[in-house]
């Protein structure tokens, strides 16, 4: 199902158009409110529900995840580096998925290939994408935890 915008909640700040990789997401230039052009050719991304700050995208998620008459809530926090799924169900039972982010952080630009030095003959003959290491921040010693990440588990929410 395609994005749809709470017009309520959407104060215009353009995120969602910054990052919609299939430029359908404009804002009115009447209203100052972000809407969705073209719903039909909604990639299902969820980038523009992940960007918004004001959490005023949503998207039906697919059958699979969450049944009929469900809703999707995102909570991205930058200070803990992590990503939270809130899915509600009609009955009113609601159950929690936690993610690290492994993107930069909003507003930080990964830099030009042409500021990067080349890749050395190691990173050449190795199995990994250039730099990938760096950028999925696995260069400090591996993959980040529960614990590195400053979170506890806790009962309700699922990692």
């Amino acid at each position: 199902m395609p994005t749809f915008v709470y017009m309520t909640r959407c104060d215009g700040c353009g995120y969602c158009v910054d990052i919609c990789p299939s430029d359908i997401m404009h804002i009115d230039p009447t209203t100052r409110r972000a809407y969705n052009i073209e719903p039909s050719m909604c990639w299902e991304c969820y980038s523009c529900v992940k960007a918004c700050p004001h959490h005023a995208i949503d998207a039906r998620g697919y059958a699979d995840f969450a049944p009929l008459g469900h809703s999707v809530r995102v909570d991205r926090d930058e200070e803990r580096g992590t990503i939270a799924w809130k899915i509600k169900f009609r009955d009113g039972r609601e159950k929690e998925f936690l993610s690290p982010i492994t993107t930069k952080p909003w507003g930080k630009h990964i830099p030009k290939l042409a500021e990067v030095s080349g890749p050395s003959k190691e990173m050449r003959d190795s199995q990994l994408l250039f730099n990938e290491p760096k950028y999925i921040r696995m260069d400090d010693g591996g993959l980040h935890t529960l614990e590195s990440n400053g979170l506890k588990m806790k009962e309700g929410v699922y990692y």
